[in-house]
C-alpha cells in the first residue's frame, strides 16, 4: 500500500515536473507585441485603471518614426517598462478621423494638415516623431522631439512613470542618470 501511494505521489510531481519544464519561459514584449491604442482605447481604459499615457505622435511619412518602431520599440526592456507603465498611445498626426474626447471633436485640420489633437498636444510645435507624456488625469507632464535611442526613451520613461518630475527637473535627472 505504501509502495502505490509512493509511486501515485511520484508521477503526480514527477508530472508536475515535466509541464513546468515544457512552458515556454516568458517573453517580453516587442514592438510586434507591444499593444499601442487609440486615444480613445487608452480614454476608456482610464475610466476603470488609470495609468500614464505616452503619445507617440507620427506621420506615415516620417521616415525617423519607422525607424523607431524597428529599433527602440522594439528593444524589449523598453516595450517591456511601456507595456507595464502606461497605456502607449500612436496618434497619427495627419490623420482625417475625428476624435471625440472630454466633450470636445478633435478634427483634421486641412489647411495645416494636421490633427487637432496633435496639434494641442504638442502646442502647435510640429515635429516627427514626438512624444508627449501624461500623467492620469490628461495633465502633460513633458514633450520630447525626436528620434531616441532606446537607452533614452528608457530614462524618459522612468522619469514620469516613477514621478521624478514632481521632485527635479528633466535636465537635471537627464545629467544624473
Amino acid at each position: 500500500m505504501k509502495k502505490i501511494a509512493f509511486a501515485a505521489i511520484a508521477c503526480f510531481f514527477g508530472a508536475g515536473l515535466v509541464a513546468f519544464t515544457l512552458q515556454k519561459p516568458a517573453t517580453l514584449p516587442t514592438a510586434d507585441t507591444l499593444k499601442w491604442y487609440t486615444w480613445e482605447e487608452a480614454a476608456e481604459l482610464q475610466k476603470t485603471a488609470p495609468r500614464k499615457i505616452m503619445v507617440d505622435i507620427y506621420t506615415d511619412w516620417c521616415g525617423w518614426c519607422k525607424r523607431m518602431d524597428k529599433t527602440t520599440f522594439s528593444d524589449s526592456t523598453v516595450a517591456a517598462y511601456l507595456a507595464a507603465n502606461f497605456y502607449p498611445v500612436k496618434l497619427n498626426a495627419e490623420q482625417k478621423t475625428d476624435i471625440q474626447f472630454n466633450g470636445h471633436t478633435f478634427k483634421y485640420i486641412p489647411e495645416g494638415k494636421v490633427h487637432a489633437l496633435a496639434y494641442s498636444l504638442l502646442d502647435g510645435q510640429m515635429g516627427y516623431p514626438n512624444f508627449v507624456y501624461l500623467n492620469e488625469k490628461y495633465e502633460r507632464i513633458m514633450i520630447s522631439p525626436g528620434y531616441k535611442e532606446p537607452k533614452d526613451v528608457l530614462r524618459e520613461l522612468k522619469f514620469t512613470a516613477e514621478e521624478h518630475y514632481a521632485k527635479t527637473t528633466w535636465e537635471k535627472f537627464k545629467e544624473e542618470n
